[in-house]
This record gives structure tokens, C-alpha cells and sequence, in this order.
């Protein structure tokens, strides 16, 4: 595994103070704007009975939002583990355990970890990860119908503030590094199994790519 993939760094970055602030946040406002146009998208094309697998979802609030909306059953996988206690609590709350399994590892690497699912999921995942052709390619293997990812944009101010991130995660001796990979690039690795693109939001932080099969 790439020493930016390590595990150790991204326990350090989404750590358990990490998913209480996003738990809190999600408990307060709801779906962030690019999550909600998100879930939009796919309940608009027929969610009802749908199985659904999120690629590194969290605390697994968009989960609970596509179950509620008629989606049967979630598959969530995890690199890190420090998201199970608050991911555990929202399910609890929500009423939706049973509907839920989450395990752990990197699909792109181990595609076998997780059966194709109706939906596929990748919320600010993309940007997380050195080799988006390879982690799109899995999840459009793995996407029997649908494919919806968000990453943000490639502008300077984007592009600056992951920057300055990445130089402080640097100088902490931190391997995690963050990433604003081309668009069009993304949208080709996507594409590549057979899904053809049917919704870009362009935004000015976070952009959503919606595919069909």
C-alpha cells in the first residue's frame, strides 16, 4: 500500500474527534449541500428496494438518508476505524442497525471486500486517495446501476488550501495526503466500465458527478 494509503495516517486525519464533529454537525444541519445533491440524485432515479454501497462514509450520514428515502440495505467500508463509535450511535438513534453492515479495508486494492451493489457511493473520497483511475475504476466495476462521487474543485483557492494542508501534515511527519485530481480524468476512469455521466454540479468547493449504467 502507497505510504499516503497508510491506515496510521488516515486514523490520524478522520480521527474519533473528527467524527464527533462531523456527527454533530449532521445532528444540527442536516446533509451538507453536496451530500444532499447526492442523495438527490439518486433517489430521483429510483431508490426504492435499492442495495447500496458508500465507499468511506463516515460517521454514515448519507446512509441513513438513502435508507430512509427507500434504499433496502447499505454496505459501508472504512479505512479508518474511528468513525465506528459515532457511526454506531447515529444507526442506534435512527433505528436503521439492522440495515446496515460496515467493514474495513480499501476497495481498490481488495475488490472482493464488497459485492456490486444497485448504488455506489464516494463522498469526498476521491480526493483522499493517490490513484483516482483505479479507485473509480473499482467502484463503477461494483455499481450495478448508479455512480455518484464528489470532489472538489480545481481552482486555486481549492488548490491552495489542500496545499497548505498537506505542508502542515508534512511537517507532522503525518503520510495522509490530500488531493485535487482532474476532473475530466475522474469522469474518464468512471466511464471506463460502461457508465456514461448523467449530472455535474459544478460548485466553487465541492462538485458532484452523478453516472448511469
Amino acid at each position: 500500500m502507497d505510504d499516503c494509503c497508510d491506515p496510521k495516517g488516515y486514523q490520524a486525519v478522520f480521527s474519533s474527534r473528527f467524527a464527533r464533529r462531523v456527527a454533530r454537525r449532521y445532528s444540527k444541519r442536516g446533509l451538507s449541500p453536496a451530500a444532499a445533491r447526492m442523495a438527490g440524485f439518486v433517489s430521483e432515479r429510483g431508490l426504492e428496494g435499492a442495495t447500496v454501497l458508500e465507499i468511506g462514509g463516515g460517521v454514515g450520514e448519507l446512509q441513513v438518508e438513502l435508507l430512509r428515502r427507500g434504499a433496502a440495505r447499505v454496505t459501508n467500508l472504512e479505512i479508518s476505524t474511528s468513525y465506528e463509535v459515532e457511526a454506531k450511535a447515529l444507526l442506534e438513534r435512527s433505528g436503521l442497525s439492522d440495515r446496515v453492515t460496515r467493514r474495513f479495508g480499501d476497495i481498490a486494492t481488495e475488490p472482493e471486500l464488497a459485492e456490486p451493489a444497485d448504488v455506489v457511493v464516494l463522498h469526498r473520497v476521491v480526493c483522499c486517495y493517490p490513484d483516482y483511475q483505479l479507485l473509480l475504476s473499482v467502484a463503477a466495476n461494483h455499481a450495478r446501476r448508479l455512480l455518484v462521487y464528489s470532489h472538489p474543485a480545481d481552482n486555486v483557492v481549492v488548490r491552495a488550501a489542500i496545499g497548505s494542508e498537506n505542508l502542515v501534515r508534512r511537517l507532522q511527519r503525518n503520510p495522509f495526503r490530500a488531493f485535487v485530481h482532474p476532473p475530466d480524468a475522474m469522469v474518464a476512469a468512471a466511464e471506463g466500465d460502461g457508465l456514461r455521466t448523467e449530472y455535474r454540479h459544478r460548485a466553487k468547493d465541492w462538485q458532484v458527478v452523478g453516472l448511469v449504467r
